[in-house]
């Protein structure tokens, strides 16, 4: 059987999953799906760091509308890796816009308006590696060897 990339991608739960309490349900869905968390904290991201991080929408109408919302309270931050990590995170996130996103995925259960977007996961490996040394510095990444991986890779 042929076995995918093993890939490490950047997780983050926005300021409104802590304050409704669905950290632990989010959480609960990436790991469910045999995704392992390598690196973990809680955080409040100050405002030079967001705009490093949304550095892309730049000069967009909604760029400080996000800016506001990302610092307004702390954050939950997280890598996680496994096979087809990105892909796989990505695809339980759901679409951005939360009318768009299935019921079934994190945003489409758990967003309630596209502005106060609930769960931010990297695009792309380059993106993952990007924002992974934005948030974490490399002791604070531990890959554990994970006795359950035969079933769930």
């Amino acid at each position: 059987m042929r076995r995918m990339a093993q890939e490490r991608t950047y997780v983050m739960l926005k300021p409104g999953v802590i304050q409704r309490r669905l950290v632990g349900e989010a959480l609960g869905r990436i790991e469910a799906k045999g995704l392992k968390i390598i690196g973990l904290k809680l955080m409040q991201i100050p405002r030079s760091l967001a705009e490093t991080h949304y550095g892309e929408h730049q000069g967009k109408p909604f760029f400080p509308d996000l800016i506001s919302y990302i610092t307004s309270g702390p954050v939950v931050a997280f890598v996680v890796s496994g096979e087809s990590a990105i892909s796989r995170v990505r695809m339980l996130a759901g679409a951005t816009k939360a009318e768009e996103a299935l019921p079934g995925t994190i945003r489409g259960d758990m967003a309630a308006v596209t502005t106060k977007n609930i769960i931010h996961a990297s695009d792309s490996v380059e993106s993952a590696d990007r924002e992974i040394g934005l948030f974490f510095q490399d002791q604070e990444i531990i890959d554990w060897q994970d006795p359950l991986e035969a079933w769930t890779v």
